[in-house]
């Protein structure tokens, strides 16, 4: 299988080709030339374990990677999850279950996918003998889930931008004190959005691209966004078949690629019902979905700090459908967009999704709610998700973090302070990170400073 850019200027790309690239050298992302169909593989596929799936599942797309190694490489990825569903479907009434996607090693929905691309990266450089430079930008989740997914692998240097005092401390902490030689914790002054266009700018350098072997870890790499359809279509296989025409995933999400990743299944002719975007008071894709306009606003620090990104850069590939698969029209758009902050979808219709919005004060209470409610504790992002449900729909609200990781709101919501042993043990060890504005050049020199 090949992989072409969104922007139509970039030659075909193999599987590992695309993985190693991360953001496709015209700025495009890349997506694959047709998706299969796994119309004929559902019912096969039912009641495998998670990683049974999940390679039953990659090996459709990873077609240049021997099936032996690649089946390794998907085991290894999902030993370090705690349950052993690994991503475990619990029922909470009629129509409302919860996907609990935070029992990997860092307590967060990022695991799924970074622990695969971490052992892809490791497996891609020892095969061609080569080193590699790996460049992220962060909210909170994915700095520190591409960190564990790369932590101590030889050959390999991981670089994460965040937005300085933006992120929770204890998000902080599982960045910055682990005290591994090949991770670097830059911490930017400015918004998860000044850090990604410093991140776009960097790789659009071709030529420090090349010699430096960077490679990005965010959701614009393809393999994340193929690795969390696995968790889409492993609930939504263990729903009554009669039932799963009307499942409507709920998915609290600021950067687009986790909603983008279920609805990629729909592509692939699996039959899910629709998909709510789950917005916090960062809501460009709330207004996007209910009025048609693309349009940034200011970044709002919030309770729910992984959503606080105003540029969706995984909407580009939504769109390139949207467009009919016309890079030109893409291109376009994508340049409106920079130069404008907006622009309006031609031909809108919200079609298999809609939308919520959740502001800081509605949290707590939506957390008591859920509480009272069903005896769950969950987590600010996951109080997005239960915002409100479409009736007559099943609704699976993704539980995208650990309560455990935002302790000072469930303190606050619930009186009580959620602990878990891996977070506890971060708090004895200091804090390690660089400063640094959010200045391509800067980043740059610090790269070359400190990449292998």
């Amino acid at each position: 299988m090949r992989y072409i850019s969104t922007r139509g200027q970039t030659q075909p790309h193999s599987f590992s080709e695309a993985v190693s690239v991360g953001l496709a050298p015209d700025g495009g992302l890349f997506l694959p030339e047709k998706f299969p169909s796994l119309t004929s593989h559902l019912k096969k596929w039912e009641g495998l374990s998670y990683s049974q799936l999940c390679y039953e599942f990659m090996k459709l797309f990873a077609t240049d990677i021997p099936e032996a190694d690649l089946k390794q490489i998907v085991e290894s990825s999902y030993t370090t999850f705690t349950d052993p569903a690994v991503a475990p479907l619990k029922k909470l009434s009629t129509d409302v279950y919860v996907l609990e996607l935070f029992h990997g090693p860092t307590l967060a929905f990022k695991d799924f996918a970074l622990q695969l691309l971490g052992n892809l990266y490791s497996y891609l450089c020892s095969k061609k003998s080569e080193s590699i430079n790996v460049l992220g930008a962060t909210s909170g989740d994915t700095g520190a889930a591409a960190i564990h997914g790369l932590l101590g692998k030889s050959n390999t240097a991981v670089f994460i931008l965040y937005p300085n005092g933006r992120v929770s401390a204890l998000q902080e902490r599982q960045m910055a004190c682990l005290g591994a030689d090949n991770v670097y914790a830059l911490a930017i002054d400015g918004s998860f959005d000044d850090a990604q266009a410093a991140l776009k700018e960097i790789f659009a350098d071709q030529d420090f691209r090349i010699k430096h072997r960077l490679s990005a870890v965010n959701s614009i790499n393809l393999a994340r966004v193929l690795a969390q359809c696995v968790y889409y279509l492993y609930a939504w296989l263990q729903i009554p078949e009669a039932d799963r025409s009307r499942v409507e995933f709920v998915v609290p999400t600021g950067n687009f690629g986790n909603v983008l990743a279920g609805w990629l299944l729909t592509q692939m002719g699996v039959s899910i019902g629709s998909f709510k975007v789950a917005t916090n008071q960062n809501d460009i894709l709330f207004r996007l979905f209910n009025t048609g306009e693309y349009k940034v606003g200011q970044v709002e620090p919030s309770l729910a700090p992984s959503m606080d990104i105003q540029v969706a850069s995984n909407f580009e590939r939504l769109l390139y459908y949207r467009l009919n698969a016309d890079s030109v029209k893409v291109r376009e758009a994508m340049q409106e967009f920079k130069t404008k902050g907006s622009f309006v979808l031609p031909g809108f219709k919200a079609g298999e999704f809609s939308a919520s919005r959740c502001v800081d004060k509605e949290i707590p209470d939506i957390i008591k709610s859920v509480y009272k409610q069903y005896g769950l504790v969950i987590d600010p992002h996951t109080a997005c998700g239960f915002k409100e449900h479409t009736k007559g729909k099943l609704s699976i609200v993704l539980a995208t973090a650990s309560p455990a990781k935002f302790p000072d709101t469930i303190q606050s919501a619930l009186g009580i302070e959620p602990k878990d042993l891996i977070l506890e043990k971060l708090k004895t060890r200091p804090i390690v990170k660089t400063l640094i504005k959010a200045d391509p050049a800067l980043i740059k020199a610090f790269i070359t400073k400190h990449g292998v």
